[in-house]
């Protein structure tokens, strides 16, 4: 023997790596254990089926159906709501009957915006539950019988085939409908509910799950859990619970909070000064006096809150919906419009989102002599005709495609080849095989496909081989060997390589990822599938590889900040459950994160629903479309680009109209508050409630404004927001008394104070100056908050500054000529200068906003109000820039040593003459 034989036998043979599928596995209770032990081709006898639908319910999951009525009675809750609907109140009991009309009409068309755009809470559940299976066939009282699937109870033996859906959980017992036992596994599709890309081996003892498709095989099964117990019922439950407050509803309360609080405590202390000044004019307060001081208390607090800011707010959102519905993205939820801005955190699932939910033909390994058209060629030969498995289907497809000569052929027939005979796919063999003449090479063949592990055993080992399926393994592709015999013998095989199959990301979800990560969003992938493929789809994909499974979101030993911290750190977890990423998205919640999530299946619909922004993607299945606030209609999630830069767009036009309107709200407040307790002068009821209506109609054209897009999640900062309100609203009130005193003290204006409207010795004139300097310098003032830099960076849109100076205009010419019983002529000089002086003093304060943005810092809101949330963070954040410098330091250093080493090694090779000329 020779040494090299002798190398040969000695060498020992490298053997398969077993990876495992991880299946879901639950555990029964014992009572539910002990009445699953009925003789299979027996069943339930009827007795026993009512006495178990009576314990356990019908097989279906339950509804819970919300009162519209009540749905609609829920939009006149929050803040500015109550406020307005006092207002309202009060109009009626002092008989104005102009503002009752008004308001009431306010209420009820902001109320009908938000019922009519939301999407119905229950209408995921429906959805849920169209996706059980209608019939099953079940033994009963010794008969194979087929009846509704909503009777099924636990105990029950079902028959499950061929293109069945499963109708409920059940676990698998090994045998036929005829009491032999199962000659072929099942073949199960749950990727709808699991997220898994391929369809799953189920053999005797394994559970299999409710709403799944029966791909291959029959069996029976023993149901186990029925209804809301079910897998897919578990999830229908985490959907129906989540029904929080909306982040957009928050921070709109957390405004008309504020201005709540501002309002009433200045109104009454109004009210209580004017009652008190009216007592002393009089001898006795009449009920007619106490209503003349409540109608115009209550014209003031009219004028004061934001009644039109539900509605600019809704309008400008609807228009961006619109916006977002050209480019194939649909706005199901308004809201969602506003959140997807703030969004910093996007978890995908992969299956159908990032990949194309279809086994695709990946690089092979191929045997030296033989090239990749070879392998398909043979391949295909060994491939059945017709067969709809994903596994012969990608093969036959990738053939067809890169074979010239397969192009046009279909089945068996191939030029210049004949198939004699073909033997399919046996599980016990675990390999197809063809018999094949070549009139070319006027040769008979054979040629087998199959398991990699049968294929090497077939040619008689090869360590080359099998190392390769390993490595192939390890990356989560699935491989195929193929195998044909030597020319001049049908006995003795030669191995030609080993096909390589995997469901490939999306040409586009590589550069939707980057883009995002550009825009400041991190994607993290959410799946179900097993974690060595969504490591390998990851690093395709251009992430970090650092995927964990779902055993790091159910550790007993960690708290839910160390739980939160992980998931804030991982670039995606595998082999999750629908509670795993109800879970995930729960802990970035929990973290001050708001979250998107995109899905198209079952089980992604809690998930969706829990997210700040639930994104189902193209053809999603009706439960994941119901659950979510935005429905991509594109494959792929690449218009999630456009939907996040329109979002901030939109985000930039609502925070500019919030900053106005709470500055202008301020400015009102405090000028009229102090005017009038100071200076005993009050404006015309009939001046206030026109300022307060011409402007906000005039800003509802902001919804068609130029806006700045952030490159970063856009956040609403409340404390910056009101500070910055009351900063501008206090330059404001400087600007509107100095006017006032100018008038007054240098151009012997009169006041008027304490004349009543209809007085013939009342001048008028400081009325109408007041009303337009009130009118138009805060109105001025919103093309300064457009965005935070200077007004000159960013212009506005041409219909937007139309709009706001033709009002302003309006108000200086019925301040010039005057209005019976409105205003009263003040002439050209005072309106032309009053509305050149707003126009150029919104300059100062646009200057103002500029120098305030640049020296806020976090650090400072938490100097000014140093609560002990903040001051953590603040700790943490200082800690965390730490790490980070350090980090920076010593890659630095690493480059550094790294450049002196390339150096070093360069003179070597240049020292031998290596290098190239």
């Amino acid at each position: 023997m020779s040494a090299s034989e002798k190398k040969v036998v000695n060498e020992k043979a490298t053997e398969f790596e077993d990876h495992q599928h991880v299946e879901v596995s639950e555990e029964l209770p014992p009572e539910l254990e002990a009445l699953l032990h009925a003789e299979p081709l027996s069943g339930l006898s009827t007795a026993e089926v009512e006495e178990r639908t009576a314990q356990f319910g019908r097989n279906e999951i339950p509804e819970k159906k919300t009162n519209p009525f009540l749905k609609f009675l829920s939009y006149f809750t929050g803040a500015i709501a109550y406020l307005i609907e006092l207002a309202f109140i009060l109009s009626g009991v002092v008989e104005d009957w102009v503002d009752f009309g008004i308001i009431g009409g306010l209420l009820i068309i902001n109320a009908l915006i938000g019922f009519i755009e939301e999407s119905k809470a229950d209408a995921a559940l429906d959805a849920l539950k169209n996706t059980l299976a209608l019939k099953s066939r079940v033994f009963r009282d010794g008969k194979l019988i087929e009846v509704e699937s909503a009777t099924l109870v636990p105990g029950d033996i079902i028959a499950v085939r061929l293109g069945d859906i499963i109708p409920a959980d059940g676990r698998l017992l090994g045998i036929s409908v005829d009491g032999s036992d199962s000659e072929v596994n099942l073949q199960v599709d749950q990727s709808a509910l699991t997220g898994e890309s391929l369809p799953v081996e189920k053999k005797k003892g394994d559970t299999i799950y409710s709403s799944s498709i029966c791909k291959q095989g029959q069996m029976l099964a023993v149901v186990t859990k029925t209804g809301a117990n079910t897998f897919i019922g578990r999830a229908a439950n985490l959907i129906s619970i989540t029904n929080e407050q909306g982040h957009f509803q928050k921070i709109v309360n957390q405004i008309g909070n504020f201005l709540v609080i501002i309002t009433c405590t200045m109104v009454i202390v109004i009210f209580i000064y004017l009652i008190l000044r009216r007592k002393n004019e009089v001898t006795k307060l009449s009920r007619k006096d106490v209503f003349d001081v409540l109608r115009d208390v209550l014209v003031l607090t009219v004028a004061a809150i934001p009644v039109g800011l539900p509605t600019v707010m809704s309008v400008t959102m609807a228009v961006g919906a619109k916006q977002l519905a050209a480019k194939q993205v649909i706005v199901k939820r308004l809201t969602a419009v506003e959140e997807m801005a703030s969004v910093s955190v996007l978890c995908s699932d992969k299956t159908g989102t990032l990949t194309l939910n279809k086994l695709t033909f990946d690089e092979p390994y191929l045997k030296p002599g033989f090239t990749k058209e070879d392998l398909l060629l043979y391949s295909y030969l060994a491939s059945e005709p017709g067969a709809n498995d994903p596994i012969e289907l990608a093969v036959r497809t990738a053939a067809k495609r890169d074979v010239p000569l397969l192009s046009e052929c279909t089945g068996h027939t191939i030029p210049g080849f004949k198939v004699t005979s073909f033997v399919p796919f046996n599980p016990a063999t675990k390999l197809t095989q063809a018999t094949v003449i070549d009139h070319h090479a006027s040769e008979t063949f054979k040629v087998a496909k199959g398991a990699p592990q049968v294929i090497v055993k077939l040619v008689g080992g090869d360590n080359e081989a099998t190392h390769a399926v390993n490595l192939l393994a390890r990356r989560g592709l699935r491989a195929l060997g193929v195998a044909r015999t030597v020319p001049g013998s049908l006995e003795t095989w030669e191995l030609i390589g080993m096909i390589s199959l995997l469901d490939p990301p999306r040409p586009d979800s590589g550069e939707t990822i980057r883009r995002c990560e550009e825009m400041g969003v991190v994607v993290k992938m959410v799946t179900g599938d097993q974690l060595i493929i969504a490591k390998e789809v990851a690093d395709r994909l251009g992430m970090s590889r650092a995927i964990l499974d779902a055993n790091s979101l159910t550790d007993p030993d960690a708290t839910d900040a160390q739980l939160a911290d992980r998931c804030l750190h991982a670039d995606g977890f595998a082999q999750v459950i629908p509670e795993h990423k109800y879970r995930v998205v729960e802990l970035l919640q929990s973290k001050g994160l708001l979250v998107g999530m995109t899905g198209d299946g079952v089980n992604d619909a809690p998930a969706l629903k829990r997210a700040n922004v639930g994104i189902a993607v193209h053809d999603c299945t009706d439960a994941a479309r119901s659950a979510a606030d935005i429905v991509l209609l594109a494959p792929g999630l690449s218009t999630i680009v456009d939907g996040i830069l329109t979002s901030r767009a939109i985000f930039q036009r609502m925070r500019s109209y919030a900053l106005y309107r709470i500055t202008s709200t301020v400015h009102f407040l405090i000028f009229f508050f102090i005017i009038t307790l100071a200076f005993r002068w009050q404006m015309k009821a009939v001046l206030l409630i026109f300022i307060a209506v011409l402007n906000d109609a005039a800003t509802l054209v902001i919804s068609v404004d130029n806006a700045q897009i952030s490159r970063r999640p856009d956040k609403w900062r409340i404390g910056q927001l009101i500070t910055m309100s009351i900063i501008l609203g206090c330059f404001l009130t400087i600007l509107s008394f100095s006017v006032f005193f100018m008038a007054r003290n240098v151009f012997n204006i009169p006041d008027d104070a304490g004349k009543q409207s209809d007085d013939k010795t009342k001048d008028g004139r400081m009325e109408t100056i007041i009303y337009l300097n009130v009118s138009s310098a805060p109105h001025f003032t919103i093309f300064s908050t457009r965005l935070a830099g200077f007004f000159w960076e960013n212009l506005p849109s041409l219909t937007f500054t139309a709009a706001i100076l033709a009002t302003q205009v309006f108000a200086m010419f019925i301040s010039i000529f005057g209005i019976n019983g409105l205003t009263t002529a003040i002439g050209g000089g005072w309106g032309v200068s009053l509305l050149a002086i707003s126009l150029a003093y919104f300059i100062v304060l646009d200057a103002v906003k500029v120098f305030v943005f640049r020296v806020w810092s976090f650090e400072l809101t938490v100097k000014m109000w140093p609560t002990r949330a903040r001051k953590e963070k603040l700790r943490r954040r200082k800690e965390r820039m730490v790490v980070q410098e350090r980090v920076r330091r010593n890659m630095d250093k690493v480059r550094k040593a790294s450049k002196v080493i390339y150096a070093i090694r360069a003179f070597e090779r240049a020292g031998r003459g290596t290098l190239p000329a």
